[in-house]
């Protein structure tokens, strides 16, 4: 179960609540569904009741215990616990981790993508190198949530900007929702990026800060160190790449058939979905590029337990281990695809 899929639960809830007569509320459109804050518990939470209590003339937690009570019979649900004033905090059955493993292995790096069938979009930008390559990268995202897209650019269009990946046309398409891509622009030509940098390095740096911050376009981005958050999530990529040919090499794969316990790993999997329809709706590629780092920091420190040391034989504990490292690597590679960065077997 997905954040997405919980924020549609909490709401089915709420839908049968009020057809009840049980809350006298207008149906929100969406629920908002997050990691447990300071006093939470479980795997995530929500402040639906909070929101709904002045509608419904009720306390937050009268809120808060109708809800759990058209909760607690779903399947996917272990149990839901009320905390402070009346936050739901989820706790989701042990095997649905297994399901969320073996669902990004199966989808690949298409995990989080939806089918096509979202409205047509046209993202528009300024004729400069950094909103160029925002919009490509926002083009990238809104084609995974299933919306057809066309880039265009107010004024004239540089054919430098194809050096760095990203693809625009003149003028606008009717019958396609305009949004205009606007970041801070930088002081540098498209050619400039590119022989400085390279393609990734130079679009990591135009991408990983959010639009109304200065781009992060320094020599760091070159510097094959873990304080480099670019080489940082290529290296965890690799890393769990290298984690399979090893696995291989001592006779075994990945099959995840026993529970491991790493819960902000298995947390930030289950986030992705969630994470690229965001950065999707609010044209924040930056938001993918923070996901990642926290992919890559979790699976560095949880790579060291995934093969069997000294004179240990492979285990269904290993094979696990091995198959949520594969998982965190598929995620980490299917988020660096969609901001246009490739994602290196070897570093």
């Amino acid at each position: 179960m997905t954040p997405a899929d919980l924020s549609l639960t909490v709401l089915h809830a709420v839908r049968r609540a009020v057809d009840e007569g049980a809350l006298a509320v207008e149906v929100p459109e969406r629920v908002h569904v997050e990691r447990p804050g300071g006093g939470g518990r479980g795997d995530y939470a929500s402040n639906v009741a909070l929101v709904l209590a002045r509608a419904a003339d009720a306390t937050p937690r009268q809120v808060a215990d109708v809800l759990v009570e058209r909760l607690l019979p779903h399947p996917g649900l272990d149990r839901v616990d009320i905390t402070g004033p009346g936050f739901l905090n989820f706790t989701l059955r042990a095997d649905l981790r297994q399901d969320l493993v073996r669902a990004v292995l199966r989808d690949g790096p298409r995990y989080g993508h939806r089918p096509l069938g979202g409205e047509p979009v046209q993202p528009v930008h300024r004729a400069d190198v950094r909103a160029a390559v925002t919009a490509d990268a926002v083009r990238r995202l809104l084609v995974a949530q299933g919306h057809p897209v066309r880039v265009a650019c107010e004024d004239a269009v540089d054919p430098e900007w194809g050096l760095l990946g990203a693809r625009t046309e003149v003028g606008h398409a009717r019958g396609r929702l305009a949004t205009t891509i606007t970041p801070l622009p930088v002081p540098y030509e498209a050619g400039e990026l590119y022989r400085r940098f390279g393609v990734d390095a130079a679009r990591w740096g135009l991408l990983s800060a959010a639009a109304h911050d200065h781009a992060r376009l320094t020599d760091a981005l070159l510097h094959q160190h873990e304080r480099n958050p670019l080489f940082r999530v290529r290296y965890a990529h690799a890393r769990a790449r290298t984690l399979s040919r090893n696995a291989a090499q001592l006779g075994f794969d990945s099959a995840y058939d026993h529970p491991v316990d790493e819960p902000r790993l298995l947390a930030l999997l289950g986030d992705h979905p969630a994470v690229l329809l965001s950065a999707a709706r609010h044209r924040a590629p930056d938001r993918v590029a923070r996901h990642l780092e926290a992919v890559a920091d979790a699976l560095l420190a949880f790579q060291h337990t995934v093969l069997p040391l000294g004179d240990e034989k492979p285990s269904a504990a290993h094979r696990s281990r091995l198959a949520l490292a594969e998982a965190a690597g598929t995620v980490l590679a299917g988020g660096l695809s969609l901001l246009g960065i490739s994602a290196p077997d070897q570093i």
